[in-house]
């Protein structure tokens, strides 16, 4: 009865191990998820502000834009 016992304890261990550091892989996968629209976000404000109010200069701009709400 106690191996049994300690063959269930050892495979909860294993799970919860296994399920924590795939949390974390998770975790870190979405910040740079975050990271990276972050960045492409200031891109495109960068872009915009350098083409001022003409409109075929703030065109290009618009891929920043549209990468950065692709990865939403």
């Amino acid at each position: 009865m106690k191996v049994k016992q300690c063959v269930c304890v050892l495979a909860i261990t294993v799970l919860v191990v296994g399920c924590g550091s795939a949390q974390r892989k998770v975790n870190k996968s979405e910040a740079a998820v975050n990271k990276k629209s972050l960045s492409l976000i200031e891109d495109y404000e960068k872009c915009i502000k350098k083409a001022g109010d003409d409109p075929e200069k703030a065109e290009p701009c618009e891929s920043y834009r549209k990468a950065a709400e692709a990865l939403k």
